[in-house]
């Protein structure tokens, strides 16, 4: 005979005690639930895959900090959806910075252009910026890193990092 089925609450509770196994079980239970808030917002499947395994990831921490005011499924609709959002501001910041790219790449690639700029005459000019903003695109840019994973390593905040990036492009308008 198996085993009464565990209400969410319960698992709740375990998980909150440290119960690895009540939080397979929780995930396992509410990820389809996960799964068709996502797809409803995005209407792509790998981004709602994408988002689901980023709110199971979440949840490992979060759930302790759910505190029963509200019906669960209410509060990881919202959990869910706060990590949508994230996806979509993501998304965003990538084609600002991938049109940011088109634009130094059609300044190289104009025809009229006397001093045809290359790729590495570029990234020359952005050695030359102040510190921190030459420091903000070499990791955006460059290597490639979220503005948030900039900001953590050059100690700032996420909005000084967009900052020192749109100051960048003002100096790299004037010297290109």
């Amino acid at each position: 005979m198996s085993e009464p089925s565990d209400t969410t609450e319960n698992l709740i509770k375990r998980v909150k005690a440290g119960d690895a196994q009540a939080f397979e079980r929780l995930i396992s239970e509410h990820y389809r639930f996960i799964y068709k808030t996502a797809f409803r917002w995005l209407g792509h499947k790998s981004d709602a895959e994408d988002v689901t395994q980023s709110v199971c990831m979440r949840l490992a921490d979060a759930v302790t900090r759910f505190d029963g005011r509200s019906k669960f499924t209410s509060w990881l609709y919202s959990v869910t959806l706060n990590a949508v959002r994230d996806l979509q501001r993501s998304r965003e910041r990538q084609g600002k910075q991938i049109e940011t790219v088109a634009t130094l790449a059609r300044v190289e690639s104009d025809p009229d252009q006397e001093d045809q700029l290359r790729v590495d005459d570029i990234w020359r000019i952005v050695r030359r910026l102040p510190d921190k903003q030459r420091d903000a695109v070499m990791l955006v840019y460059g290597e490639q890193l979220s503005q948030a994973e900039a900001a953590v390593i050059m100690g700032c905040k996420e909005v000084t990092v967009s900052w020192h990036i749109h100051n960048a492009r003002k100096s790299l308008k004037d010297l290109l």
